[in-house]
């Protein structure tokens, strides 16, 4: 690479980096960056996908580009039950969170279930996929295509988009913050989807259609039952089961805001017939708690580990003192890290921060169940 190539490829990252930090919301850091990193890094089709920061699952938004629909499921249910290269959660804990396909393969890809499964069928030779991470959580994932014939993706390519990681995934964790002003939308009740032993949708109730119509644009499938099914929540279901046949203990939980700003908690799990053998998949969607609000609010601010503590701590009302007995440290260590947590959460007193991270967010709920009376 040349001194002119290599100044070239820097200016144009600082821009790609400078754009997404404008961004509006997700959805809108993608296009631009997708737009910028093509003319780094020449790709056919993506997809870029945000995730549940605790879990690594796919949620939304998610953008598609030059790929028809109705792939997602099938895209899905190679990399949960039959893919082992190059997995997103492998990634997610790996030194270099980017990879391409052909390199990891030695210029093998029939050896990846999803390349047989998925990129041949629709003319893809290619696949560079990165987790976008920051503080050990993914917030997002890449995948880049290019179409069979075209040059595989290079070792200087992979470390470039290898190089994003860290500066897309603090952007995607800043929309997570709380938005401004209250949400005034009427909240429903748990909603139940009810899936077959072949992932199919066979039984929803009103409270999961009310929250499927108000969850973020994305990916999706009709059903019989004549709603689209995100891709996100059939992938859930499957890898749910998945791992009940696999003996492993848990099901699937992934959290997502709403289109009015409201996160929600996911959680799929595979139950059991009479004589034991594994039968229907149920999904719950329902608000997400105070304290899981919390939780994410406070990751979204860059807490680390310390502060998430020390955060639930001051939450729970403990004095300086009593946080400083408690996680065996000095008084004086405490109030450091709490004007760390102060400045990280755009906050000047604890009253503040827990209005911030676990009050706010439900005091419209709050407010529209209330039943005044007086007998005066």
């Amino acid at each position: 690479m040349n001194d002119f190539t290599a100044s070239r490829i820097r200016r144009g990252r600082d821009g790609l980096i400078s754009h997404a930090d404008q961004a509006l919301d997700a959805l809108d850091m993608f296009g631009e960056v997708s737009t910028r990193l093509r003319a780094l890094v020449p790709f056919d089709a993506s997809v870029w996908r945000a995730t549940d920061p605790l879990t690594g699952l796919m949620t939304a938004p998610v953008r598609i580009e030059n790929l028809q629909e109705g792939g997602s499921a099938t895209y899905w249910d190679n990399e949960l039950l039959a893919e082992n290269i190059n997995l997103f959660s492998d990634l997610a804990r790996a030194t270099v969170p980017a990879a391409a396909l052909r390199e990891s393969t030695g210029d093998m890809p029939e050896r990846s279930p999803l390349y047989r499964g998925y990129l041949r069928p629709r003319g893809l030779g290619d696949e560079l996929r990165a987790v976008l991470r920051v503080g050990g959580r993914p917030w997002g994932h890449i995948s880049l295509f290019r179409e069979e014939g075209r040059p595989s993706f290079t070792a200087s390519e992979i470390t470039l988009v290898a190089g994003l990681s860290l500066p897309l995934a603090r952007r995607l964790r800043s929309f997570a913050r709380p938005s401004a002003g209250p949400d005034t939308t009427t909240a429903s009740g748990p909603g139940l989807l009810l899936f077959d032993s072949a992932g199919a949708l066979i039984s929803v109730n009103d409270d999961a259609r009310r929250h499927l119509d108000d969850l973020p644009s994305g990916p999706s499938s009709p059903t019989p039952l004549g709603i689209r099914l995100p891709a996100w929540i059939h992938g859930m279901a499957v890898g749910a089961r998945a791992k009940a046949e696999a003996g492993v203990e848990g099901g699937a939980e992934v959290r997502i805001r709403d289109q009015a700003g409201r996160w929600l908690v996911c959680r799929a799990s595979c139950m059991r017939g009479a004589g034991g053998s594994f039968g229907h998949t149920a999904l719950v969607i329902e608000p997400a708690t105070s304290v899981q609000v919390g939780l994410l609010t406070a990751e979204a601010c860059g807490l680390s580990e310390r502060e998430l503590e020390i955060t639930q701590a001051v939450a729970r009302g403990l004095t300086t003192g009593e946080i400083a007995q408690n996680l065996f440290i000095s008084v004086h260590t405490v109030r450091d890290h709490l004007k760390a947590i102060f400045r990280k959460a755009g906050v000047s007193s604890r009253g503040e921060l827990i209005a911030t991270l676990f009050a706010d967010h439900y005091q419209p709920a709050v407010a529209g169940g209330l039943y005044r009376t007086s007998d005066r």
